[in-house]
């Protein structure tokens, strides 16, 4: 009697062979994870007197180097570098996340009606989101700052304007390729209305690519937001965002003042970077084409 060797789960086979794709992903997996750890704790150090009050200026020495005392200096107000980098974490993952958010909340929505109702009100919708995509994502987030003014909520707004055609024209193209299978023809038959068939059959059916894009789309944005932040256009002043901080550091930086800028400049690239590599191993798995050339290559 022969012995059938059983297979694993995937989620198993995962962790038995990684090809680099994989590993790449688990690095940004593992970078992302430690910035949402230091996004969410900063303040509980804070409390334990672990790390000083990122708001308090004039209370420490002005330009000290790096030291056992501060970790990563001092600005030239006195700011404690170190906790400005942290907490500055926390603001632009509150930033991003409701920035991607709204542009998700409203884009694919739009992108599920245009494409399963098609007609006119596709085609509006398609020049209005056609338009919005022309424009460079960081020249529409300034003049959009400009109108609604400072603050978490207002960055936020000002960011996700630019990303919503991107999920509009993902969804919408999924959409218009999945409405014509028979599950969707059936349950038309069956007299389904159409926020049945959008919410129970099509749904789960159109954003396979939306994760993806939500992480791609949050790498940018720590990108935009720190834009907005040097051109002060971004959090209010006593926030701790890393682009106030670096504008505010890049007059020093000639008289060797270098601690100022490199901290924060090195943090909001590692977690740029974080995001981007988990948003690209993740597009491996929504893919079957590129799973299916990966297993060819092995």
């Amino acid at each position: 009697m022969a012995i059938t060797k059983r297979r694993l789960p995937t989620f198993l086979q995962f962790g038995k062979s990684l090809n680099l794709s994989q590993k790449l992903m688990l690095i940004g997996l593992a970078i992302t994870l430690f910035f949402i750890f230091l996004a969410f704790f900063a303040p509980v150090l804070q409390a334990w007197g672990w790390l000083q009050n990122p708001k308090d200026f004039l209370s420490n020495p002005i330009h000290e180097p790096p030291s056992a005392k501060h970790w990563f200096g001092t600005s030239r107000l006195g700011y404690d570098v170190f906790s400005r980098t942290l907490f500055g974490a926390q603001a632009a993952l509150q930033v991003v996340i409701l920035a991607t958010a709204l542009s998700m909340i409203i884009g694919v929505p739009l992108g599920m009606l245009s494409g399963y109702l098609g007609g006119k009100l596709d085609k509006v919708l398609l020049f209005i989101m056609d338009s919005i995509y022309t424009l460079p994502g960081l020249l529409l987030s300034v003049t959009l700052a400009f109108v609604v003014g400072r603050g978490i909520l207002n960055a936020a707004i000002a960011i996700s304007i630019a990303y919503i055609p991107q999920y509009y024209r993902v969804v919408r193209n999924h959409t218009v390729s999945v409405k014509t299978e028979v599950f969707i023809e059936a349950a038309q038959a069956m007299g389904a209305s159409t926020w049945v068939v959008l919410s129970r059959y099509l749904f789960f059916n159109v954003i396979q690519s939306v994760p993806v894009l939500f992480t791609l789309n949050a790498a940018d944005a720590i990108l935009v937001l720190g834009g907005l932040g040097f051109l002060g256009l971004g959090l209010p002043e006593e926030v701790a965002e890393w682009g106030h901080d670096l504008k505010q550091a890049l007059e020093a930086l000639p008289t060797g003042i270098w601690w100022t800028t490199l901290f924060p400049g090195l943090t909001m690239t590692f977690m740029v970077v974080g995001l981007s590599l988990l948003g690209e191993g993740l597009n491996e798995f929504v893919n079957p084409r590129l799973r299916r050339e990966n297993r060819i290559r092995k």
